[in-house]
């Protein structure tokens, strides 16, 4: 099932793979994604743009709570940004807090190459009744 998530979250996130936001591993309530910092991630003062590290958390999180196979919804989110970054590759991993059949939460913190962190994202889904249609 692993293959077919990498291939589901590549392949179909389509602002994300076009924003060079890519998912790098995966396991049940993980996630780790990737972006290398270019011209198209800045903002007016030269530094990543929020909305780039909320895509690059979002993904993550998405990743993170659909590798049970469920259809997990986001229903409510919340970023801190902690330090600014300007060029490299940024991280972002996502973990599960806890899980019930309706309702998960998952801690995801965004990291620079050396490690620092970045922001720092929280998330709760609705985990509907629907199974994930993974391509074969």
């Amino acid at each position: 099932m692993k293959d077919k998530l990498f291939r589901y979250f590549n392949k179909k996130d389509i602002f994300c793979s076009r924003n060079g936001i890519e998912l790098v591993d995966i396991d049940e309530g993980y996630a780790k994604v990737k972006m290398t910092v270019d011209e198209r991630h800045y903002n007016s003062i030269n530094t990543v743009h929020g909305g780039a590290l909320f895509a690059l958390a979002d993904l993550a999180f998405a990743a993170a709570s659909n590798s049970h196979g469920t259809v997990a919804v986001g229903i409510h989110t919340d970023m801190s940004f902690v330090k600014a970054a300007s060029s490299g590759g940024l991280f972002a991993e996502a973990r599960e807090i806890s899980i019930n059949p309706k309702i998960a939460t998952y801690s995801v913190t965004i990291t620079d190459e050396s490690g620092e962190n970045v922001a720092l994202f929280n998330g709760m889904v609705y985990r509907k009744r629907d199974s994930l249609q993974l391509d074969d």
